[in-house]
């Protein structure tokens, strides 16, 4: 009887989809709520979109360089993990055979299955590193060109979400009309965001579609309210 291949849907998130989230979901939501909130306390849409184009600019810059040093930060942890890992394996081997020992007891192998298996990993010390750096320590080596590509994403990424909500500002005259086109036009782009994101990341899509547009519209109701009080007084 012929069997049936098993295939397996796994999403391993990437770190160009994390990228794209974190200047997405900020750039949709910043820009949307200094919008909302500039709307309260003035009567202005050249005002608000110069103010908004500020802090797109500001706000992608900040982001993309947070991005870079964080990948920079990660990749000079993994190199100084790798090089002491490296001398304990020349100075201490016999700790360090162990330390892979313990890990194949952690499966449940028995000594006498184990014991071939750790010096054939132990037989070539590239292969023991490489091994000691994903099942002791946790970790994977980042790419080499990982920073850059990592600031530009973000950067992007929050550019293109903060244009969402200041557009209608650029192509509507009256200050409140744009503020309710850019309202429906911002959730509506949330929702399509949230409901993405959920499914990448395995939550039921309607519900991180409407978590992700109640954040963003109380950011910009809060926004908005605060302003509007402040500009009573």
């Amino acid at each position: 009887m012929p069997t049936t291949a098993h295939l397996e849907k796994h999403f391993t998130s990437t770190a160009a989809v994390r990228d794209i989230v974190i200047g997405m979901a900020d750039g949709l939501t910043v820009p949307f709520a200094l919008a909302a909130g500039l709307t309260g306390a003035i009567a202005s849409t050249r005002i608000v979109v110069t103010a908004g184009l500020a802090e797109i600019v500001a706000g992608s810059i900040a982001m993309g360089l947070g991005g870079y040093l964080a990948a920079k930060t990660d990749s000079e942890h993994y190199a100084s993990e790798r090089r002491r890992e490296i001398e304990e394996t020349v100075e201490i081997p016999d700790q360090e055979q162990e330390e892979v020992a313990k890990v194949f007891r952690g499966y449940g192998m028995a000594e006498e299955q184990l014991r071939p298996v750790v010096n054939a990993i132990c037989s070539d010390q590239k292969r023991w590193v490489d091994f000691m750096m994903r099942f002791e320590l946790g970790l994977e080596e980042p790419e080499a060109s990982r920073a850059g590509r990592s600031a530009g994403t973000i950067a992007g990424s929050y550019i293109v979400g903060g244009l969402i909500p200041l557009a209608p500002y650029m192509l509507v005259g009256q200050i409140f009309t744009a503020l309710s086109v850019s309202v429906g036009v911002t959730l509506l782009a949330l929702l399509i965001f949230g409901f993405i994101k959920a499914r990448y990341t395995d939550v039921a899509p309607w519900r991180g579609a409407l978590q992700t547009a109640l954040v963003g519209g109380l950011a910009a109701a809060a926004a908005f309210f605060l302003a509007h009080l402040v500009n009573l007084r």
